[in-house]
């Protein structure tokens, strides 16, 4: 027997119904997939970037090479390493345990400092030589950072790129914070990445307040403080930010250490 028309409409309509279904749940789990995948995508994106931001700021403070000094701006800030005097490193007890004070100047700029010499006595003796044989006067601060929370000016290298050094290495790490904060005004020493024994001239000044995550080796040495004058760097050097507009590279005001003086 023939199904009757009404029947055959019935079963179309049946037809329809579970195709429109299957299409529906074919949306439904490729929109789940690409939910998933997109949860992936930025889950991902997120670890990269927050250890972007970490390994950035462990090889600022190294002092080997930094890809975001230009050989220009390189050039334009060096001074002559072959003018630089010879120092060797001196011993701990040069510091004589006591504070040290005195005046950088940087662009003309003046910024009373104090050396802790008892709480750094290698870091704070191997400066006091290096500034009582001139080895810093005319150098560049070759590198700034100017993203949030991360701002320091290097300088003290006389190749004026960051390769640079005095002839000597030392360590260990002293006087490094346990919580890694370094409020603004902190002096502290630079040096390669996982090696505490590889300081030598580099240092930089800090401008405000910044977390340092310390590496396998530790943190890093802090010398003593800019204790007044720190507002005219910002505003002479720092607020105009890097030479290539970034967060990390060359002042654009290129930064000279006039002189410096400790007693």
């Amino acid at each position: 027997m023939a199904p009757s028309k009404n029947e055959e409409r019935q079963a179309r309509e049946a037809r329809q119904r579970l195709k429109a279904y299957k299409a529906r749940q074919a949306v439904h789990e490729h929109r789940t997939s690409r939910r998933v995948r997109d949860n992936w995508i930025a889950a991902v994106l997120v670890v990269v970037v927050a250890a972007g931001v970490t390994i950035g700021q462990l090889a600022f403070l190294q002092v080997g090479p930094f890809d975001t000094a230009t050989p220009e701006a390189s050039a334009s800030a060096s001074a002559d390493p072959s003018a630089a005097p010879a120092v060797e490193l001196p011993s701990p007890d040069l510091a004589e345990d006591r504070t040290w004070t005195g005046t950088m100047t940087i662009n003309d700029i003046p910024l009373d400092i104090e050396l802790d010499g008892a709480a750094a006595p290698q870091g704070v003796s191997a400066f006091v030589a290096l500034t009582q044989a001139g080895f810093y006067d005319g150098l560049s601060c070759h590198r700034l950072t100017t993203s949030e929370g991360f701002g320091v000016l290097q300088c003290g290298d006389p190749n004026g790129d960051g390769s640079g050094g005095p002839g000597f290495s030392y360590g260990p790490i002293e006087n490094a914070p346990a919580d890694d904060v370094y409020p603004a005004g902190t002096i502290a020493m630079a040096r390669q990445g996982g090696d505490g024994s590889s300081m030598g001239s580099q240092f930089f000044i800090v401008y405000t307040d910044t977390t340092i995550p310390a590496d396998e080796a530790g943190g890093y040495t802090v010398l003593g403080q800019v204790t007044s004058g720190l507002e005219g760097l910002v505003s002479g050097v720092v607020d105009a930010g890097t030479a290539d507009g970034g967060t990390d590279g060359a002042p654009a005001v290129p930064a000279t250490i006039t002189s410096v003086t400790v007693q």
